[in-house]
């Protein structure tokens, strides 16, 4: 499973939607996860791929980690994946 679909499934679970209803410029506001969601999906996210995302929950806005939408969320990932190799 490529990391981008594997992102896609925890912010789907997430959700409580499927895979496929979720679309990368999708914000996860879009998605109806609130700031709780956002926590869990970066534990989960951090677990599948042994990484630790900076990410700052208690001011979101001002973390270095791009969450505006699902395709900066995987194309942070995948930078923190490479940087970890």
């Amino acid at each position: 499973m490529s990391v981008k679909d594997k992102v896609i499934e925890i912010i789907a679970e997430q959700a409580v939607l499927e895979p496929s209803d979720v679309k990368l410029d999708n914000t996860l506001e879009d998605l109806g996860i609130d700031s709780l969601g956002l926590v869990e999906s970066i534990f989960a996210i951090e677990e599948a791929f042994d990484i630790s995302v900076p990410f700052n929950a208690n001011e979101p806005t001002e973390s270095d980690f791009d969450i505006s939408s699902v395709a900066s969320i995987i194309a942070g990932i995948e930078k923190l994946i490479a940087e970890q190799s």
